[in-house]
C-alpha cells in the first residue's frame, strides 16, 4: 500500500495507516483485467442502464421505477426506516453528483446500484460511509470504517445495492453479474480506479460466485437486524469501453462468458424439463 500524508494506527488488532488521502496499489491483475466487451443481448432481454440528472429523461419511467424498486427492497422487504414520498425511497445522496446503474427488462427493474464520488458535497453532506464516520447520520455506526475515510476524485462509493426479491433464481446470476459490470463500467468512465460499499456481510460469498474480489474495510456491523460491513475494491486497470453496434453498454469479458454460461444451464435445465 501507498498512502500520502499517513501515519500508522492500530485498530482491531491490525494496523492501518491514516491519512487524509488514501492511495492503495492495486493488486496484481487477476482475470478482470480484461478489456471490456459490449453486453450480450440476455434469453430475457435484460439491459443495463447508467442514469444521471443529465439522461434520465432519455429513459422514460426507468428512475422512477428504480426508487420504487428500492423502495420495495429495503422499506417494504427488510423494513428499514428511510426517507419515502409518492412510493419512492431516497435520500440526500439522490442529487446530481450521482449515478444509478439499472438492470431491468424494459421498464421493470430487476436489480440497482448507486455510485457517488467521495469528493461529493450536498450541503453538510458529502457520501454515506464518510458522513456516518463523522456521526452526521444516526442510524449507521461511526466505527464503520478501519481508517480516515478518503477524498479523492478516484474512489467512489456504491451504495443502495439490490436486487429485487421477484427476479427467479434461474436470472439472479445473471442479474448479479450485470448490475456488478454495469458498476464498474460507469466508475471507469467517471474517472474512478477504486470502489467502497456498505454491503450485507455476505458479500465476499456473493462476489466471489461471479469472479469479482474485494477486501474488508471495516468492522461487521449489526443494523436493524442486517449483519453489514464495508468493502473496499480496486478496479482493473485496463477496463475500457468499446462501441458496440446495440449502444454503449458493456462488461468485463470474464463476467460476460458467466452470462453465457448462465444462459447455456437455463437452456439445458428447461430443454430437460
Amino acid at each position: 500500500m501507498v498512502w500520502t500524508g499517513a501515519t500508522p494506527h492500530l485498530v482491531s488488532g491490525r494496523q492501518f495507516l491514516v491519512g487524509p488521502v488514501l492511495k492503495t496499489a492495486p493488486p496484481r491483475p487477476g482475470p478482470l483485467a480484461k478489456t471490456i466487451g459490449s453486453t450480450m443481448a440476455t434469453e430475457a432481454n435484460i439491459q443495463t442502464t447508467t442514469l444521471s440528472f443529465l439522461n434520465m429523461h432519455e429513459y422514460g419511467a426507468l428512475f422512477v421505477n428504480l426508487l420504487k424498486a428500492r423502495r420495495e427492497s429495503f422499506i417494504v422487504k427488510n423494513q428499514w426506516v428511510l426517507p419515502e414520498a409518492e412510493g419512492l425511497e431516497y435520500d440526500q445522496y439522490d442529487n446530481p453528483s450521482s449515478r444509478w446503474i439499472a438492470v431491468h427488462q424494459g421498464d421493470k427493474v430487476l436489480a440497482g446500484v448507486r455510485l457517488t464520488p467521495t469528493t461529493a458535497r450536498c450541503g453538510m453532506y458529502s457520501y454515506m460511509i464518510r458522513d456516518a464516520q463523522l456521526n452526521l447520520l444516526s442510524s449507521i455506526p461511526s466505527n464503520l470504517l478501519d481508517f480516515e475515510a478518503p477524498v479523492d476524485p478516484e474512489i467512489w462509493e456504491a451504495s443502495r445495492i439490490f436486487v429485487n426479491g421477484k427476479v427467479p433464481s434461474r436470472l439472479r446470476t445473471q442479474v448479479q453479474i450485470l448490475l456488478m459490470g454495469g458498476l464498474m463500467k460507469a466508475a471507469a468512465e467517471n474517472g474512478a480506479q477504486q470502489l467502497m460499499g456498505l454491503v450485507p456481510a455476505v458479500w465476499p460469498r456473493w462476489i466471489g460466485r461471479i469472479g469479482l474480489a474485494a477486501q474488508p474495510a471495516g468492522p461487521v456491523l449489526e443494523m436493524d437486524g442486517w449483519r453489514t460491513q464495508v468493502a473496499h475494491m480496486h478496479l482493473p486497470r485496463s477496463v475500457q469501453a468499446v462501441e458496440t453496434n446495440q449502444k454503449s453498454q458493456s462488461l468485463p469479458r470474464v463476467l460476460r462468458s458467466l452470462v453465457n454460461e448462465s444462459e447455456e444451464r437455463n437452456v439445458v435445465a428447461n430443454n430437460a424439463g
